[in-house]
């Protein structure tokens, strides 16, 4: 049996997201509501999420500065627009910055449902997340952001950290550019920060990695000359049930 596909309903109207969510539980959806929009862009950013559903209108954040940043950290995610009937020029702007597709208030149940199981079809297969990483006798429990050394030792991850093995992870087999890293990771465009940053936090998580004489022979990252670095090929992959 598949997993559950996730979505997040953005939306400050409690009667509006209530039912929304409602109709999505019943179809068997799992849902994460918020209710302005800087809590939909952090719910949006978990792992696992499938969808997001977007009103335009939001307290501490709108709507297009979400769909903004989301498709510079999350470029493929599916995001579905909610917008006030007549608000043309909002539709046309939420599709040029990247919405997948939009709902006009008020909808149906049936009708907004149509929509997210459309935009679900046609939308790419996500990387299934990577649960555990082995090399020889050193192990990485990615969702506890922990190093697992062979006396039991624990070496803690920074969360940017756990996030490039998870992303090299993700993608192993061909190499990630520093660039995108700086996209996926940082959620910045390319240019923002020097791409210096991810050498430093490469050379620290290699030195996390690293156990001494028993992995000396266990390349963990590998560095692309010209294309960036790419998860070593002598590692075991663990990835999430779906």
């Amino acid at each position: 049996m598949g997993r559950k596909r996730t979505v997040v309903v953005v939306e400050d109207e409690d009667a509006i997201r209530r039912a929304v969510l409602d109709a999505l539980r019943i179809t068997g959806y799992e849902v994460i509501e918020a209710a302005d929009g800087a809590a939909g862009l952090e719910a949006a950013r978990r792992a696992g999420v499938d969808l997001v559903l977007l009103d335009l209108l939001l307290p501490k954040m709108d709507g297009f500065t979400v769909l903004e940043q989301l498709r510079v950290s999350h470029p493929a995610l599916p995001v579905i627009i909610l917008t006030a009937r007549g608000s043309e020029d909002d539709r046309v702007r939420g599709l040029k910055i990247g919405a997948d597709d939009y709902v006009v208030k008020p909808f149906s149940a049936r009708e907004l449902l149509a929509r997210v199981e459309a935009v679900l079809r046609r939308s790419p297969e996500r990387p299934t997340p990577v649960v555990r990483i082995v090399a020889g006798e050193v192990a990485v429990d990615c969702a506890r952001r922990e190093v697992i050394r062979p006396d039991g030792e624990r070496v803690a991850l920074s969360e940017m950290e756990a996030d490039i093995l998870q992303r090299l992870a993700a993608h192993a087999g061909r190499a990630v550019s520093r660039e995108e890293l700086l996209s996926a990771v940082w959620g910045l465009k390319d240019g923002t920060v020097e791409t210096r940053a991810i050498d430093m936090h490469i050379t620290r998580l290699r030195q996390k990695l690293s156990n001494g004489q028993n992995g000396a022979d266990i390349e963990w990252i590998v560095t692309v000359r010209g294309k960036g670095y790419m998860l070593g090929t002598d590692l075991q992959l663990t990835k999430e049930e779906s």
